[in-house]
């Protein structure tokens, strides 16, 4: 069973930025798209950034398009999301998790799987 484990998260004022990682355990994390997902309080999750295996292909949610910036290292078994002109509505817990490749679902939630377990991401005006 693969794990997924997110850090980097933390407190920061409006305007400034954070780099967050999720490590995964195993030998297949070149085989799955990565995404990052936030669930802000009182809100359902959402899709924040996705990237395919290769780390060619990305996709933002327009909230955060210009300001976030989703990687891969798949040496290190690691995705990251830089976030850069961090605003109060982005506080959340972000969450990574895999899909297979290939998936006919988007930009969404749907197909992902093993979830981390989060990492609070608060930002004060």
């Amino acid at each position: 069973q693969v794990q997924l484990v997110e850090s980097g998260g933390g407190l920061v004022q409006a305007g400034g930025s954070l780099r967050l990682s999720c490590v995964a355990s195993g030998r297949t994390f070149d085989l799955y798209t990565m995404g990052w997902f936030r669930r802000a309080p009182g809100k359902e999750r959402e899709a924040v950034a996705t990237i395919n295996t290769s780390g060619a292909n990305t996709a933002y949610a327009d909230s955060v398009k210009g300001r976030f910036t989703i990687s891969r290292d798949n040496a290190k078994n690691t995705v990251y999301l830089q976030m850069n002109n961090l605003k109060p509505d982005d506080t959340a817990v972000y969450y990574c998790a895999r899909r297979p490749s290939g998936s006919v679902y988007g930009f969404t939630t749907r197909g992902f799987s093993s979830w981390g377990q989060g990492t609070q991401v608060t930002v004060s005006s």
